[in-house]
């Protein structure tokens, strides 16, 4: 008996050390990487793949990041992209066992991630970094006094995360059936009860559901403004006001509000099936891109309420310990191009807004920007900016979501 407790303590302590030395190489390698000049990780990286974690709920997104990026990345630093579709629950599982057992050499190189699952990955350090001024177009072209690159809802982002997209929540209307579409929030809730069966939203904790759970929240709490600084324990009580208005309103949506869709895709195919006659999304000009790709009627068209629409930043990171880490910097490097950023504001491509800084634009640059065709269907800059609203902070969300469960989703 004591010959097998000694074995085990012997085990636990070995384990320890091979943990410390694993944790203290890597620590070492990333210190090195860091170090580098931009051509000597550029030379590493070339002949890598990259393995890039991704939510994989749009195919337009999917499509460009297949075609679009994987093609450049290959012809200019002969780099193969993996594009691995996987939401940041599973990843961030995935790493912190790897942290737990000492894993040296992650598969994931890239994480598109943000809000609470960046707070998440941070606290319980599973992040390389901080790295984002290492790269030269976050130096040529991100605005790093602008706290949409340095706040990630609420939460400081302290070169650990690079921005890759802007969003702004926008709803979707079929301007065949609906002449005048909502304008305020209370015109939005009367068209919902005037128009039974005509609308619904993805089921929390879908992201796009999520982010449409928040502007009820918005509404029928007093506004954003204040949960800022809210303590958790008070968001449950205060968020009942607009989880008990989603469940009177059920019997106007489709349905009944017995089911919802489960992912914001699926609504996508409801509305150009015409089964619904509204989506909604978190690119402005997601309308003008579905039409150009034939996935939404011509009739399709944007529109937000005065109140404003949620708007935050998607960005990059690397885990603690990618495999990868020079590849993975410099296809982030890449994609904050303005090549790239220009490629993914085209309809055509994807339409999401590029995190670059006017300013820090050539007169070249902005000439082709001016080129960019949005289409009928998009919404202008000024408008999207005059109906702007901030996220609340990144740890109330997972709260919110699981109240929408026990509240609204147990009556479906």
């Amino acid at each position: 008996m004591f010959l097998k407790k000694f074995v085990t303590i012997i085990l636990l302590i070995v384990m320890f050390f091979v943990i410390n030395i694993s944790m203290k190489t890597q620590a070492e390698s990333s210190i090195n990487i860091l170090d580098s000049s931009w051509e000597e990780i550029t030379n590493k990286a070339s002949g890598t793949q990259v393995n890039f974690y991704m939510w994989g709920g749009s195919r337009t997104i999917n499509e460009w990041v297949d075609n679009y990026v994987s093609t450049k990345l290959k012809e200019r630093y002969n780099i193969n992209l993996n594009r691995v579709p996987m939401g940041p629950d599973d990843y961030l599982n995935k790493l912190l066992v790897e942290k737990q057992v000492g894993k040296e050499s992650s598969s994931i190189d890239l994480l598109w991630i943000n809000g609470e699952n960046f707070k998440i990955a941070m606290e319980h350090e599973l992040l390389f970094g901080p790295f984002v001024e290492k790269l030269p177009n976050y130096n040529n072209y991100i605005d790093k006094n602008d706290e949409k690159n340095t706040i990630d809802f609420g939460y400081p982002t302290k070169g650990y995360e690079a921005p890759y997209s802007r969003a702004q929540f926008i709803f979707i209307y079929n301007n065949n059936k609906i002449k005048n579409p909502p304008e305020t929030y209370n015109d939005f809730i009367n068209w919902i009860k005037e128009n039974p069966g005509q609308f619904t939203y993805p089921a929390p904790p879908d992201f796009t559901g999520s982010a449409f759970l928040r502007h009820i929240i918005y509404n029928e709490c007093g506004g954003y403004q204040k949960f800022v600084n809210m303590d958790k324990s008070e968001v449950r009580e205060e968020i009942k006001p607009a989880l008990e208005f989603l469940v009177e309103i059920k019997p106007y949506l489709w349905r009944e509000g017995e089911t919802y869709p489960s992912t914001i895709a699926q609504l996508d195919n409801m509305f150009a099936d015409g089964e619904v006659l509204m989506t909604m999304g978190y690119e402005p000009n997601k309308a003008s891109s579905e039409i150009k790709k034939g996935n939404f009627p011509e009739s399709a068209r944007p529109f937000i309420i005065k109140e404003g629409t949620i708007s935050n930043t998607n960005f990059l990171a690397i885990p603690f310990n990618a495999a990868n880490k020079e590849g993975a910097l410099v296809t982030i490097n890449f994609l904050e191009s303005f090549e790239a950023q220009l490629s993914k504001f085209n309809p055509e491509n994807w339409g999401a807004l590029p995190v670059f800084d006017y300013d820090k634009l050539s007169i070249e640059e902005k000439e082709e920007l001016k080129e960019i065709d949005l289409g009928e269907a998009s919404l202008s800059q000024k408008v999207l900016d005059d109906n702007s609203v901030p996220e609340i902070p990144a740890d109330l969300v997972p709260i919110i979501e699981e109240e929408w469960q026990k509240i609204v989703g147990k009556h479906s």
